[in-house]
C-alpha cells in the first residue's frame, strides 16, 4: 500500500475557485470511479498551493483507477480542461510515498 502526495499550484488568485472545483467535481467523480482520496489541504504558507493525498492498495489498482478516471470521456472533454485552466500544471510535484510500520496510516 502507498499513498500519492500531490501538490499543485492554483493559477494566481484562483487558489478558492480551484478548491470549490476539487471539492465539488473532481474529488466525487474520482471517489465515484473508485479512487480513495484520504486528504486536501490548502497550503497555509503559499497563497496559492494546494495539497492532496490519494491511497492504493499496489500498483496494479493504481493503473487500473488511473486509467478508468483519465481515460474517461468526462474528464477528457470536461474536467481535465477546467483543472487545466485553473492549475499551472508545470508546476505539479507528484510524491510516491509508503508509511512506515509505527505510522497510523498503514
Amino acid at each position: 500500500m502507498y499513498y500519492e502526495i500531490r501538490r499543485y499550484q492554483a493559477q494566481p488568485g484562483l487558489r478558492e475557485e480551484w478548491v470549490r472545483y476539487m471539492e465539488g467535481v473532481v474529488i466525487p467523480f474520482q471517489t465515484l470511479l473508485g479512487m480513495d482520496v484520504t486528504a486536501s489541504f490548502v497550503d497555509d504558507q503559499d497563497q496559492d498551493g494546494y495539497v492532496w493525498i490519494r491511497r492504493f492498495e499496489d500498483e496494479a489498482q493504481s493503473k487500473a483507477l488511473y486509467k478508468a478516471v483519465y481515460d474517461h470521456d468526462r474528464w477528457k472533454n470536461e474536467i481535465g480542461p477546467a483543472v487545466n485552466a485553473l492549475l499551472i500544471p508545470e508546476k505539479t510535484v507528484v510524491t510516491r510515498v509508503v508509511p512506515t510500520s509505527a505510522s497510523p496510516l498503514r
